[in-house]
Parts: C-alpha cells; structure tokens; sequence
C-alpha cells in the first residue's frame, strides 16, 4: 500500500522486471510504494508471466495493479505500452528499466571468447538497447523533469570471472545512459541514472558461473564486510527516482558496501 507522507508521493510511474519475490525490481517497488509511489507494471508476454507479477504486486497491498504485456524485444511491444500510458493517464513521473539478459551457457569461466555472435547480440539487445528504445518511447509521457533509471553492475568495467559477455552489456548500457541523459534532459529535462548494485542472490544471478564465490569475496574486501542486500538496492533507486535526486543524470551510483573503490 503506498504511503501519503513519503518522499514519492503524487509521483506515478512504469516499473519493469518484477519477475520474482528476489527481484531487484521487486524491492525497488516496494521502496517506490513505502514513499508514496503509484507504480504501473509490465511483465512478459503469457497469462502465467502476467499471473506471477499481479501476485507479488497484490502481495504489496496493491489492488488491481495496472499491468501490460511487453517484450523489450519487440518495438511494437514497447510502443504499445508507452500509447497506452498516454491514453490512460496522460504523463507520468519516471520509468524504471530492470531488465536484462544473456544465454546462462556462455556464462562460464573460460566461455567468453568463444561466445556466437547471436548471443552476443541478443545480450546487447536485450540489456541495453531496450533501455535507450524505452527513453525515447516513454518520452512524450514522462514529465518535465521526470526520470529513469536501470541496474548495472561492477563486471560492466571490471572483468568478472563467469559474467562475460553480460559484462560488455552492461558497459554498453552505463554508454547508453550517458548519451540518453545527454539527449533527454535538453530535450524535457529527464533525467537518467544507473544504480550498479553488488551481487544479490536473485534467480537471474544463479546464472553467472562463480556467482556463490563473488557473494564471499565481498565481504573479505570491501569496506562494509558484508553483502548487501535488495532492499538497499531499492531505496537507492527511490533516491534516484525522486526530486531529492534533481541535480543528478547521468550517473552510475554504487551500492556495493564500497567494493568498487578497492584496488586489491
């Protein structure tokens, strides 16, 4: 249930990847909804992907959630998506894209170099493209000084063991932003972030090769000793979502407990 005090109130917005009860997106509602946010949803094409959002979106107090079908891969998909925004409500106040993929094959040690050329791009696809085809369709409804973020990580400018060629995706998404907070903030003064969160144990991380091994070297390292967790992922998001974040665009914000500013 979304509270009327919070730091998000009167704010309405798309909130994409709420896939599952782990799922980073899922905390970022939770966080958006604990602030006042009214969130709108998007899930997979199937009544089964549509059936598994509405649940965990209900779960949150939220009664007959807004929901659509779409399939970042489609550009008709995400067209119809942002026209029925429109339609319904006119503008709306931000967007969050939590929305990547790459073939769990070729997310092995010692399987970058070999990865097909069709995996390659469908990664890039699918985790950065669909971020800058989503800015530009969202822009005529999102408002003047509205804004939008995404989720990167570490291995985007570092290379991880295992992530491989979502690491090149995710560097490919934090260039997007850039250029996308550039273009779209002298256009309508949206802003764009990126949050690169540490690792979380989430169903898509299971896909890494190594993941449990990166969730022990954090705590060995990094200035805070411990993993963070989902929920700091989504008030960091909430942060970044709102007008306490105005100055902002741009921009990559670590949460990580400060494992990326170590150099050994």
């Amino acid at each position: 249930m979304a509270s009327t005090t919070g730091f998000m109130t009167g704010k309405r917005g798309l909130v994409t990847g709420v896939l599952h009860e782990t799922s980073i997106a899922t905390s970022i509602t939770q966080s958006l909804l604990r602030e006042g946010a009214e969130c709108l949803f998007t899930h997979m094409p199937g009544e089964k992907m549509e059936r598994r959002t509405r649940k965990i979106v209900e779960g949150f107090g939220v009664s007959n959630p807004w929901l659509q079908p779409m399939d970042v891969a489609s550009d008709a998909d995400i067209s119809a998506c942002f026209e029925r925004v429109g339609k319904e409500f006119g503008q709306i106040d931000f967007v969050v894209h939590c929305i990547a993929f790459a073939d769990k094959d070729w997310l092995r040690l010692g399987k970058f170099a070999a990865t097909p050329r069709a995996v390659f791009a469908n990664a890039m696809d699918i985790s950065a493209f669909s971020y800058m085809a989503m800015g530009n369709a969202a822009l005529p409804v999102l408002k003047d000084g509205g804004a939008m973020i995404g989720l990167s990580y570490y291995g985007s400018e570092k290379a991880v063991p295992g992530y491989n060629v979502m690491g090149v995706a995710k560097a490919a998404l934090e260039a997007t932003n850039r250029y996308l907070a550039m273009e779209l903030g002298r256009v309508k003064n949206v802003r764009c972030n990126l949050v690169s969160a540490g690792p979380i144990k989430t169903l898509s991380a299971g896909a890494v090769g190594g993941f449990d091994q990166i969730l022990e070297r954090i705590p060995q390292v990094a200035p805070l000793p411990r993993n963070i967790t989902a929920a700091e992922v989504g008030d960091c998001a909430a942060f970044l979502l709102s007008d306490l974040s105005r100055g902002m665009t741009g921009q990559v914000l670590y949460v990580d407990s400060g494992y990326s500013i170590m150099g050994l």
